[in-house]
């Protein structure tokens, strides 16, 4: 069997991402994953933290087979089935309310139109005192932006001029728009 799809960039942020999901999250609860790509990070956060069910969603029907392959690879009993997940439909293709919704590295290769989507199906999908945690790079005001995100900025905008780093401050009004408050960053 040939080996499955692999991004290096989520071996290098699983572990902080990690971090941070422990001192979020409590002891127990139901995680939908927005964007789950290759499934790295579904199998990596369900065996790290055994108490939690994630279940994974892709835009991308063809990465289905990959990350329900790297789950049944992983032998990790907590990560169900992936599901095609388009977040800017207005109905997402599940009733259910989940404790938290993760979403990683998403923001900035999608239209601005995703970020809406995201915002007002976390609004309908979380349970009450439920959190969305978003990952990805940022670009905050009074905060220097490193030359690294300015030329990926510059790439993503190449490829897609709908693509791009957000500015927090508008993710967060976005959020506001739905009932959403930030937490913490």
């Amino acid at each position: 069997m040939p080996s499955l799809l692999h991004s290096p960039a989520v071996d290098r942020n699983k572990e902080p991402i990690l971090a941070q999901l422990r001192s979020l999250l409590g002891e127990r609860g139901t995680t939908l994953e927005i964007a789950s790509g290759t499934g790295q990070h579904t199998v990596w956060f369900a065996a790290a933290l055994p108490r939690w069910t994630w279940q994974p969603t892709e835009f991308d029907p063809e990465m289905l087979p990959v990350i329900a392959e790297r789950i049944a690879q992983s032998g990790v009993s907590n990560a169900l089935p992936p599901l095609r997940l388009d977040v800017t439909e207005s109905r997402w293709p599940f009733a259910r309310k989940y404790d938290a919704m993760f979403c990683a590295n998403m923001l900035h290769i999608a239209p601005w139109g995703a970020c809406a989507g995201l915002m007002a199906g976390a609004a309908r999908h979380l349970a009450p005192g439920g959190m969305l945690v978003t990952y990805g790079p940022y670009f905050e005001n009074d905060v220097p932006t490193a030359p690294s995100n300015l030329a990926f900025d510059e790439s993503l905008r190449a490829r897609d001029l709908s693509w791009g780093i957000r500015q927090l401050d508008d993710v967060v009004a976005e959020a506001g728009r739905n009932g959403l408050a930030l937490g913490k960053v």
